[in-house]
């Protein structure tokens, strides 16, 4: 739900100039500052809390949210729309229990997405793209496919449930969850290759609770559970955890 750090809120600072006609129809959506208790790589070797901001903001077709990072609709008719993308990929540093492996740079995700959404509280969807910025066997191919689905609960409250399944290429595997021989001679873990397919599948729920006109509190936790190559990672196996949680909270402030 949270997940988008500094670099996404970068890019919603260049949007912001480059968005000034499309002030002028308004900013719709929300925007705010909370805090996130969540892994610090994929393999789950440990957990840390940061500070994360939070959107889920449009422009016309312009659009940024927290899991879907800066969109851009350019084909939207009757709840079908695509187009292009670039969200945040963060890095790992491998440092405690994962010191002597490579770190990973924080690196771009660029590719399209396309998504159906009928009504304002159920979207299905897919993305693809990939990963640029980082080293060369670091860049690969990875995406996602999910649903959500929204719903009062009364006294201004309401709920979200999301289903969530992230595929990547052999190479983007093995740069979080491969051990190759030098990493293996430095770290102790045991040499691994990672292949393409299914990483992982994500179960989240989430609330807003309104606290005062265009103010409310967002709340979300997670469950992930990671699958295939990704699952049977020595460094998942040694010091990492098949089963991952995740909670956030937010104050957030609404556009009208």
């Amino acid at each position: 739900m949270f997940r988008v750090t500094s670099a996404v809120f970068a890019g919603l600072l260049g949007l912001w100039g480059f968005s000034g006609t499309a002030m002028a129809d308004g900013i719709t959506g929300e925007a705010g500052l909370g805090i996130s208790y969540q892994p610090h790589d994929p393999t789950g070797s440990r957990y840390e809390t940061v500070p994360v901001p939070y959107f889920d903001l449009d422009w016309g077709d312009v659009s940024l949210g927290t899991d879907d990072g800066l969109t851009w609709s350019a084909l939207n008719t009757n709840g079908l729309s695509a187009g292009p993308y670039i969200n945040y990929l963060p890095g790992r540093t491998a440092n405690g229990s994962l010191r002597g492996l490579r770190n990973v740079s924080n690196m771009a995700e660029i590719g399209g997405f396309i998504q159906y959404a009928p009504a304002d509280f159920w979207r299905v969807y897919a993305q693809v793209g990939r990963a640029v910025g980082g080293g060369h066997d670091q860049s690969g191919v990875l995406g996602k496919v999910g649903g959500e689905l929204g719903y009062p609960l009364g006294g201004g409250i309401i709920g979200s449930s999301s289903l969530m399944a992230h595929f990547a290429d052999g190479r983007q595997a093995q740069t979080y969850f491969g051990v190759d021989a030098n990493e293996s001679a430095a770290s102790g873990f045991r040499p691994y290759n990672a292949s393409g397919g299914f990483q992982n599948l994500t179960l989240t729920q989430s609330f807003e609770f309104p606290l005062a006109p265009n103010w409310s509190l967002l709340t979300s936790a997670s469950w992930v559970h990671l699958v295939g190559s990704a699952a049977d990672s020595s460094i998942v196996k040694q010091t990492g955890d098949v089963n991952q949680g995740q909670v956030q909270t937010a104050i957030s402030y609404k556009f009208d």
